[in-house]
């Protein structure tokens, strides 16, 4: 488990990052004495945020028209600059004392499985690729684009920006995970962006959600302040706030660390492009989008979760089914304190609406694919002890609606980190995450929720043999829904 120097260290670098990109050019001299509050600015952004009065301009030909190719190079390769400098003032060692030496010698170097703690691979990496993602996507360019300068930003880390070999799990974890992350960032910043009855907040809250957008906007003025264009979406948020416990028998009893029976939450949800809205299309990717991140005072972050539509297309079956199916990619980080998990992967699935009256709706998806996942215990005082592998992942999220009423989700993953691409080590793991809740809706929006949710790991390694972990949480949390009827949409 991440000591208390190292997880607080691990927080002020992510600030940092988000700091960077809210910097304008003209004061990077000044990034280091930017100080973020440390409070999760993300889940006070209003989770009941209404939807368009009319529906918003399409401005896709101006901000292809204005787009730059040069600005994002140059933006990433000073982010990645001052991180550097960064780094290097405030960790121990010389992993970071770069020179046209180690450059020289990375180059030649075979790319390598790193052991950095998994809180800085897992999560740092993939939001420090969240920014390469954000510059491209906040200079104009689409996703693709973004996606080439995502990749090549963390290649250029991996063998400019430290000392050590290249880092083939650094490489997929920030290049790719990081352009899944990024682009729910970017799509949620700019959503907040389209609604006027935000006043000046909607800037803060974009600036906030994706930094390379305020960044852009304040930076380069008129040129990049036309906001993306959702085109419409029907999308469902919420915010929940509560406590959740476990039995004292579902805590490892051999750990080295002291878990936390009860802990604070804070979760965040958002369903973006939901089926069934007539004229809406999905022609770009994450058109349809799901994000989830949940804040614990346990251990900082227990989950971030997202995954979009890549590339599909929308279907129908009579008057009772809408949905769409096709290609997702997923960045999936989940730490429930006795183990922890990440998968940046691909899969095949639908999501889908059925009414199965005019009152009960049924909301669903349904993934299979496989991911580059990172697993482990925390028992152990290690704070690299974790394992890599090619891993099957499966996803079921189910949300039986009543109305707008009272909804129940259920949401299911498993993921099954195989001896393939794995290091020396051998040895695989299944891990298991069950979630599941009641809530009722009281007044307009405010409502309250009764969640449960399980985490199961069974790992086996030639060195240390069979151990399974579990731990088992009830919760209570009040509830601010975004939307009436819990994200069901009305086509007839």
């Amino acid at each position: 488990m991440q000591t208390p120097v190292t997880t607080r260290r691990a927080v002020e670098r992510a600030l940092f990052l988000a700091a960077l990109a809210l910097v304008p050019a003209a004061r990077a001299d000044e990034a280091l004495q930017v100080r973020l509050p440390g409070s999760w600015a993300l889940f006070a952004l209003d989770a009941a945020m209404p939807e368009p009065r009319s529906p918003e301009p399409d401005f896709s030909a101006a901000i292809a028209a204005r787009k730059s190719y040069s600005i994002p190079a140059l933006e990433i390769v000073g982010f990645d600059f001052l991180l550097n400098q960064y780094d290097r003032h405030h960790f121990p060692g010389d992993d970071f004392s770069t020179n046209l030496r180690s450059i020289r010698r990375n180059l030649r170097s075979s790319w390598v499985v790193d052991r950095d703690p998994f809180l800085v691979n897992q999560l740092g990496h993939p939001y420090q690729g969240s920014m390469y993602h954000g510059f491209a996507r906040a200079s104009g360019l689409n996703f693709w684009e973004a996606f080439a300068y995502t990749f090549a930003g963390s290649a250029f880390w991996e063998i400019a920006g430290e000392t050590t070999p290249p880092s083939r799990n650094d490489q997929i974890t920030t290049g790719i995970g990081g352009t899944f992350l990024g682009e729910a960032l970017f799509r949620m910043a700019n959503l907040a962006l389209e609604h006027d009855n935000l006043g000046a907040w909607r800037e803060v809250a974009a600036a906030i959600v994706s930094p390379p957008v305020g960044f852009n906007r304040l930076a380069f003025g008129d040129r990049f302040r036309l906001p993306f264009p959702s085109r419409g979406p029907v999308y469902f948020t919420r915010l929940q706030l509560g406590f959740s416990g476990s039995e004292p028998g579902d805590m490892a009893e051999t750990s080295t660390v002291k878990l936390s029976r009860n802990e604070a939450l804070a979760d965040f949800f958002i369903d973006y492009g939901l089926p069934g809205k007539q004229g809406y299309e999905y022609t770009r990717p994450f058109d349809y989008f799901s994000f989830q991140a949940t804040a614990s005072s346990a251990n900082g972050f227990e989950n971030v979760l997202t995954k979009g539509l890549l590339v599909g297309r929308d279907y129908q079956s009579g008057e009772n089914l809408r949905g769409i199916w096709g290609l997702y990619g997923n960045y999936d980080y989940i730490a429930p304190q006795t183990f922890r998990v990440s998968s940046t992967g691909l899969s095949l699935g639908t999501t889908a609406q059925w009414r199965i009256t005019h009152s009960i709706d049924l909301l669903a998806s349904l993934l299979g694919g496989v991911g580059y996942t990172a697993a482990g215990t925390i028992l152990s005082s290690a704070q690299n002890d974790y394992h890599h592998g090619v891993a099957p992942q499966a996803l079921a999220a189910l949300r039986l609606v009543f109305g707008g009423r009272a909804a129940i989700d259920v949401v299911g993953r498993e993921y099954y980190v195989s001896r393939v691409a794995a290091a020396a080590r051998g040895g695989h793991e299944n891990i298991a995450r069950l979630d599941a809740a009641l809530t009722i809706r009281i007044h307009k929006q405010h409502g309250l929720t009764i969640k449960y949710l399980g985490n199961r790991r069974d790992a086996h390694y030639p060195d240390t043999g069979g151990i399974t972990q579990k731990r088992e949480t009830v919760g209570i949390f009040y509830t601010l829904l975004g939307h009436d009827r819990f994200g069901a949409v009305e086509w007839r």
